[in-house]
């Protein structure tokens, strides 16, 4: 979820400079962000990086342990509109349940994909007796042509995994070295996981009509020299034909990226839209509870409040 509107102000270009040679990588900084009860790594959007492809928001969730009476992630009935919501389970499992009747628990290697489209909601807590969470939950904004698409749920348990100089890659979405992954996509987009166990150096086939991100989730990453430490975003821009990474013992590295959107978007909570007059509307429907965003009568807790619209509707 997010406050943040996206203005022109915030950082747009696509290309990193090069200096003396060498092309520059973009150091992301995270914010952090409450998620139900969950603290979060934010890395999109914010005010150095906005969008990369189509993938407007990134939350790394975790590595966390609840205890006592904590009852892990609780994340009550809330709306979406013009965007995918993209959940990579690591550690725990979270149970999933949205106003078509979909109801379905994602595990460690698995995706789930919800389509908002036109207008869906959902919730999001933590399985009975779950103690674990890791997690890294992505949207995708949808392009304007596709924005009122019909709403659906997809989930993925089995994905594209190979290996590569001792490092295990899981394939999430897009087509990557040969391989091709089942995940619903309304643009070109890639998602990869990369799990180091013991640790080394790995080279990265990319399409330089691409712009990529890499997201260390667990230990630091080096990119040709250069470190970025967990949660922080390395930006590579577009332009690029292959990326060098080194992964330490135990690391663990998400790789984003996708050709540029090249529509404008606005992000305000919940919501996606490609106008003011679009979320306004979105919002109204939510709080008149609209049809529209359907009921969710299985979870036993309020809907959420939407923050006050910050222009005038």
């Amino acid at each position: 979820m997010s406050n943040l509107v996206n203005e022109r102000e915030l950082a747009t270009s696509l290309d990193c400079p090069v200096v003396d040679g060498k092309r520059q990588v973009q150091h992301v900084t995270p914010r952090t962000a409450d998620v139900g009860g969950i603290p979060v790594n934010r890395v999109l959007p914010t005010q150095q990086r906005r969008l990369i492809g189509a993938w407007c928001f990134l939350d790394h969730a975790g590595p966390a342990v609840f205890k006592g009476d904590s009852r892990g992630l609780r994340v009550g009935p809330h709306p979406h509109i013009g965007l995918q919501t993209f959940t990579w389970m690591i550690e725990g499992e979270v149970l999933h349940r949205d106003s078509l009747g979909n109801e379905q628990v994602i595990r460690p290697g698995q995706v789930n994909l919800m389509t908002a489209g036109r207008g869906i909601s959902h919730t999001e807590e933590s399985v009975p007796g779950e103690s674990h969470l890791h997690a890294a939950q992505l949207w995708i904004a949808l392009p304007e042509a596709d924005r009122a698409t019909d709403p659906r749920f997809d989930h993925y348990p089995t994905l594209p995994r190979w290996q590569e100089e001792g490092t295990e890659l899981t394939l999430l979405v897009g087509d990557f070295a040969g391989h091709r992954a089942p995940t619903l996509t309304f643009s070109p987009l890639v998602a990869l996981d990369l799990a180091s166990p013991r640790g080394g150096q790995l080279r990265l086939p990319l399409r330089a009509d691409f712009e990529y991100g890499l997201l260390p989730l667990e230990g630091d990453l080096a990119i040709e020299g250069e470190t970025f430490a967990t949660h922080e975003l390395a930006y590579l821009g577009r332009g690029r034909d292959e990326v060098t990474v080194t992964l330490p013992a135990g690391g663990r590295v998400l790789l984003v990226g996708g050709e540029p959107l090249g529509e404008e978007i606005l992000i305000w909570w919940n919501f996606v839209g490609h106008s003011k007059a679009e979320i306004s509307e979105a919002q109204r429907d939510w709080e008149a509870e609209s049809p529209r965003f359907g009921t969710i009568p299985e979870f036993d807790g309020p809907r959420l409040t939407a923050p006050p619209l910050p222009w005038k509707a």
